[in-house]
């Protein structure tokens, strides 16, 4: 499904292409993002885990080529007030070496956090990034949750955002839902800052 066209909705010196979202990706980008993740991360295995719902974003250049890519994936969190929310992330965000600087990761980033805020679906996104990345995905419009640790692997085999040698921070956003306006959006942040969340995504995303 195309997402947005050529520049569109970006504003004065928007990158040129589209940006177009995937349940499925056809095997030509797929062979193109699994090249990017590759670069960026020697050794990781192409493709996310199906228990996820996997759905790609890509942004593709005036020639069709693929200039960043990123995954949403989605999981039921439930928390220790016996509450389940309906979460989602980013993981594998990268855009193609020669194209980097000019903006693509960015609109990119930007229209997945557009679509899982119009996401009826989705009570909140909530991933992790590197600490020098923090002012990126600022820029997109997700905001630092302070003294949240996300808990991935599985509960035998955790990978915990503040484990020794990682250095994340962990950012969300909060879609505003139509019931109940900004309250609803107030009260998941709340719910989820300060806290160690049990994310658990599995051994394939294992902090998604």
């Amino acid at each position: 499904m195309r997402i947005e066209g050529s520049g569109e909705g970006s504003g004065q010196g928007a990158v040129e292409g589209s940006i177009e979202e995937y349940e499925a990706l056809p095997s030509g980008l797929a062979e193109q993002v699994a090249a990017l993740e590759a670069q960026a991360w020697p050794g990781s295995s192409p493709g996310h885990d199906p228990a996820l719902a996997p759905r790609a974003v890509l942004l593709l250049d005036a020639g069709g080529r693929v200039a960043a890519s990123l995954a949403l994936l989605h999981k039921p969190v439930r928390l220790a007030d016996g509450r389940t929310y309906r979460a989602a992330g980013l993981s594998g965000v990268v855009t193609r070496a020669d194209v980097r600087g000019r903006g693509y990761g960015g609109r990119l980033v930007a229209a997945a956090r557009a679509l899982l805020a119009a996401d009826p679906g989705v009570d909140l996104a909530l991933f992790s990034c590197d600490r020098e990345l923090v002012p990126f995905y600022e820029a997109a419009g997700f905001e630092v949750l302070p003294g949240t640790v996300l808990v991935g692997g599985t509960p035998a085999d955790p990978l915990a955002t503040d484990a020794p040698g990682l250095d994340k921070t962990v950012l969300g956003a909060f879609p505003t839902g139509a019931a109940d306006g900004e309250g609803r959006a107030d009260r998941v942040r709340a719910a989820f800052t300060g806290i160690r969340v049990p994310l658990y995504p599995g051994t394939i995303d294992r902090l998604w």
